[in-house]
C-alpha cells in the first residue's frame, strides 16, 4: 500500500508539472505575440497648420457624391425653358418704318439645356428651336392696320448664336398689299434679329454662372 500511495503521489506531481508548464508556456507565447503586435493608436491633437490645411482645399463641383469631380451631367431643361422664354418676352416694343411690333408670346420653345462636370471641370450646352409671336400695328397713310405674325427660328445650340436665323410669317397677309407685306417682313426680321440675339447671349451666360 505504501508503494501505491507513493506511485500516487508521484503520478500526482507529474500531472501537475505538466499543466505548469503548459501554462508557463502559453502565457510566454501570448506575451510574445503582444509584443510583437501593432501599437494602438493614440489621439493626436490637430494644429493650426493641420486645421488649414484642409480649409484650403480646393471644393469640387457636381454633386456630393462626385467628390471626385468625375463625369456627371446634370438636366437644365426646366429651368433653361422659363428663363428663355422670360427673357425674349422681355424685349419690348419695337418701332417698324412705318409702325411698331412686340413679341407677345413665345409659341415654341423646344430643346435640351444641360451642364455636365468632368474631371472637376464645368461645361454647359443646349439646343433649343424657337417661335415667336408677334403683334402690332402698320400705318397706312392715316389708317392703321393690325400686324399679326410669327417669327421662326431653327434648331441653334451653344456657341451658333453669330449664325442664327429668323423666318417671318404674316397670320393676316390679305390685309396688305405686296409691297407692305414685304416691308413689315423685312422690318420684323432685320429689327428683331439684334435684340433676340442679345437676349439669347444673356441666356447663354446664365447657363454658365449656374
Amino acid at each position: 500500500m505504501e508503494n501505491g500511495g507513493a506511485e500516487k503521489g508521484q503520478g500526482d506531481g507529474n500531472s501537475n508539472g505538466q499543466a505548469a508548464a503548459a501554462a508557463a508556456s502559453y502565457t510566454y507565447w501570448v506575451r510574445e505575440a503582444t509584443a510583437d503586435a501593432a501599437p494602438l493608436p493614440l489621439p493626436k491633437k490637430l494644429t493650426a497648420q493641420d486645421i488649414n490645411s484642409n480649409q484650403s482645399q480646393p471644393a469640387t463641383l457636381g454633386s456630393v457624391w462626385n467628390r471626385a469631380g468625375t463625369w456627371e451631367e446634370k438636366n437644365l431643361n426646366s429651368w433653361a425653358t422659363q428663363r428663355l422664354k422670360e427673357l425674349l418676352k422681355s424685349v419690348g416694343t419695337l418701332d417698324l418704318s412705318r409702325g411698331k411690333a412686340e413679341i407677345s408670346d413665345v409659341t415654341k420653345c423646344v430643346g435640351d439645356a444641360f451642364l455636365v462636370t468632368v474631371r472637376n471641370k464645368k461645361r454647359v450646352g443646349y439646343t433649343y428651336e424657337l417661335t415667336l409671336k408677334i403683334k402690332g400695328e402698320w400705318h397706312i397713310q392715316e389708317e392703321k392696320k393690325t400686324v399679326k405674325g410669327h417669327i421662326d427660328i431653327p434648331e441653334f445650340s451653344f456657341g451658333e448664336l453669330d449664325d442664327l436665323q429668323m423666318e417671318v410669317k404674316l397670320s393676316e397677309e390679305k390685309d396688305f398689299v405686296q409691297q407692305d407685306k414685304h416691308q413689315i417682313i423685312q422690318d420684323l426680321k432685320k429689327l428683331f434679329l439684334l435684340p433676340v440675339r442679345e437676349k439669347s447671349l444673356q441666356f447663354e451666360q446664365e447657363l454658365k454662372d449656374r
